[in-house]
């Protein structure tokens, strides 16, 4: 099944005490190009998201979302510097003593001291936190690839659909070339009537005139390809695998064949299937630029 390169896929989750989201979005590029926004704290996962999701994405310009908020799960501890404090409340007993003073020691006054309370940052068990934002990173590739596959459904039923239109434009092309070399040999048969006034026609030298014109106005050779792009493309677009570049190869291939039958035919009936035909193939094209 063929899959657009346009995508979104989101999911969240709370684990171990954290609200876990994730958000995968991406848009059509030539390559596979990744980019991450995590917390600075996480940076660790970066490269282990980059290549899971290189595993499962080949083309595409991959924009990855992870927002970790705690819910439950401790960030930081306090701890008190009991020694300090302790410096602190004897030495203001001894000048209360000395100096006649008041106790009104309390514990919002032991609050006031500097440096009694350290803010610790409390530690991050990075395998399970990267554990947790994996089981939610797979969700959103699950929903992200997806949405890629029923955008790639309905662009395989339009290729489809014109591909049907292209194979009539090449049939009646087939079906058009020996008129058109016979219309060729009345034409020159009547014109040499005409410049004879009656008198005997080489038919020797028509028939090789229309061999030469045949020659140069054939082309089973380009309908014949174009057919077996066709198939080639049909299969293709059944692949389970990437075939983005692969078609665009073979559209260019279509493309070429019918500038070709245009330059080699000049009938106006062929030249305008010919112009259509191309208008077809550029309906396919833009589809393909978007395909994995």
């Amino acid at each position: 099944m063929i899959r657009s390169m346009t995508g979104f896929g989101r999911a969240e989750e709370v684990l171990n005490g954290r609200d876990i989201t994730v958000e995968i979005r991406a848009v059509n590029h030539r390559y596979y190009e990744f980019s991450c926004r995590l917390p600075r704290s996480m940076n660790f996962a970066e490269e282990r998201i980059k290549s899971f999701l290189a595993g499962r994405i080949s083309r595409g310009k991959v924009e990855v979302s992870v927002i970790v908020q705690n819910v439950t799960a401790v960030s930081e501890k306090i701890t008190v510097n009991r020694e300090i404090i302790a410096d602190y409340v004897n030495a203001l007993r001894e000048i209360k003593d000395e100096f006649d003073l008041t106790d009104d020691l309390s514990l919002s006054s032991v609050m006031r001291i500097p440096d009694a309370f350290t803010v610790v940052k409390a530690e991050t068990d990075e395998e399970q936190l990267w554990k947790d934002i994996y089981s939610v990173l797979e969700q959103a590739l699950d929903n992200f690839v997806r949405m890629r596959e029923t955008e790639g459904a309905k662009m395989r039923a339009d290729i489809l659909s014109r591909l049907c239109v292209i194979e009539k434009y090449v049939g009646f092309v087939e079906e058009r070339s020996p008129k058109i070399v016979e219309d060729y040999r009345k034409r020159l048969f009547d014109r040499m009537s005409e410049v004879l006034d009656g008198k005997n026609i080489d038919e020797s030298r028509i028939l090789l005139e229309v061999g030469i014109f045949s020659e140069k106005t054939a082309v089973d050779e380009e309908t014949v390809r174009l057919r077996s792009h066709i198939s080639q493309l049909r299969e293709m677009l059944e692949s389970s695998e990437p075939v983005g570049r692969k078609l665009d190869f073979l559209v260019q291939e279509m493309n070429r064949e019918t500038n070709t039958i245009g330059s080699k035919v000049q009938d106006i009936e062929v030249t305008r299937v010919v112009v259509d035909q191309k208008s077809e193939i550029e309906k396919i094209r833009e589809q393909i630029q978007n395909i994995e």
